[in-house]
């Protein structure tokens, strides 16, 4: 019932967050990837002005991607994250910061991020604005052919990447049942940018395929710009539709467009669905087959970089309980969600299927996303 409400919620005077712990379980697989592992997130007010929350995350990724498959080797690795932070509430302002730590073997990011939310026009206006600081180092490993090198993992640090992002957005409640959301952001990133294990393919003067390493700009900047509605429906029910364009200087243009509809069978179920479309053009640099080696001063065949298309469909339930042991528990809910994404690349093709420069078909895959959290209010 939460989310049904959550127009209800805006309209409020600012409160801090609710004293409460989820625990989550996920699970990412498409595309030869593999990437499942828990998390723990809990919630606690020191008083009616100050609240602090910690996360744990883990991801355990196995890879065997097409793009990994045709120029490097399958691996598996653990990232591990931990977050804290904490918010501060004064009249109709609340204050945010917060510090994230995430450690894999051959990458580590720490980040910095401060917020700063104002609500006025008796709580029907609602602005925030935000900054966010990170300070990544990026690795490569002597993992190959499924095995470490050497008879051990071995890590050399390559390179380091800074980024910063802005951030801005205002609510405004437009009717009873009506909200808007407009947000703004723009993100700075330099230094190491690239993947050091994917590489670039071209042909040689005999007319074979080889590959060379890529080479991207070490400065990339971006801005986003995005919209979101919700409409409360008079069959207690919610709507809710978004867009969003990105456009960054690496020469990718990606809009996204999403609906949702979430609908409360009874006191204590509530279901929901979504939709999700997304559409990128490629980076200016990229290219599936180069024509001759160093042909260009920027090179890259990384997928991500590619154009392509992908549609998500997913669906959800949340079942929300009172237990009567432990005391101290308020309430809950049990909450699971299933997405199903189709991911069709315009411009990226399935070397492993052939060696060749002619026939080879275009890269697509499916994935599956679950998810499974619980959530306690105390």
């Amino acid at each position: 019932m939460a989310a049904l409400f959550a127009l209800a919620a805006v309209g409020r005077a600012a409160v801090l967050p609710d004293d409460r712990a989820d625990f989550l379980w996920h699970d990412w697989q498409g595309g030869g990837v593999t990437v499942d592992g828990p998390s723990i997130l809990v919630r606690k007010s020191v008083n009616d002005s100050l609240s602090f929350a910690a996360n744990y995350y883990v991801d355990m990724i196995s890879s065997a991607s097409v793009d990994v498959l045709s120029t490097a080797s399958p691996y598996k690795e653990t990232r591990r994250q931990g977050s804290i932070s904490a918010d501060y509430l004064h009249g109709n302002t609340t204050y945010s910061l917060g510090f994230i730590q995430s450690n894999e073997p051959d990458y580590k990011s720490n980040t910095g991020f401060f917020s700063v939310s104002q609500s006025m026009f008796g709580d029907l206006t609602t602005i925030s604005f935000g900054f966010t600081r990170g300070w990544d180092k990026v690795g490569e490993d002597s993992y190959q052919n499924g095995h470490y090198a050497d008879g051990g993992r071995m890590t050399t640090w390559i390179g380091d990447a800074d980024h910063r992002n802005w951030q801005a957005s205002i609510s405004q409640i437009l009717t009873r049942n009506l909200l808007m959301s407009l947000n703004v952001e723009t993100d700075e990133s330099d230094g190491y940018l690239q993947s050091p294990y994917r590489s670039a393919r071209y042909i040689n003067p005999e007319g074979l395929v080889q590959t060379e390493n890529q080479v991207t700009p070490n400065t990339r900047t971006g801005n986003a710009g995005s919209l979101q509605l919700k409409y409360y429906l008079p069959w207690h029910a919610a709507l809710d539709g978004n867009y969003r364009i990105y456009h960054d200087t690496w020469g990718i243009l990606a809009h996204t467009l999403g609906a949702g509809y979430t609908q409360p069978i009874s006191t204590s179920w509530t279901l929901n669905g979504t939709v999700r479309y997304y559409t990128q053009r490629a980076a200016t640099f990229y290219g599936d087959l180069f024509p001759f080696e160093d042909s260009q001063n920027f090179i890259s065949r990384d997928r991500e970089l590619a154009q392509y298309h992908d549609l998500t469909l997913g669906m959800g339930a949340s079942w929300q309980f009172h237990p009567s042991w432990p005391r101290w528990i308020e309430k809950g809910t049990l909450n699971l969600s299933y997405d199903r994404m189709r991911i069709s690349y315009n411009d990226f093709h399935n070397y492993t299927v052939g060696g060749g420069t002619v026939g080879v078909p275009l890269y697509g895959y499916d994935a599956n996303v679950t998810q499974f959290f619980i959530s306690l209010w105390y």
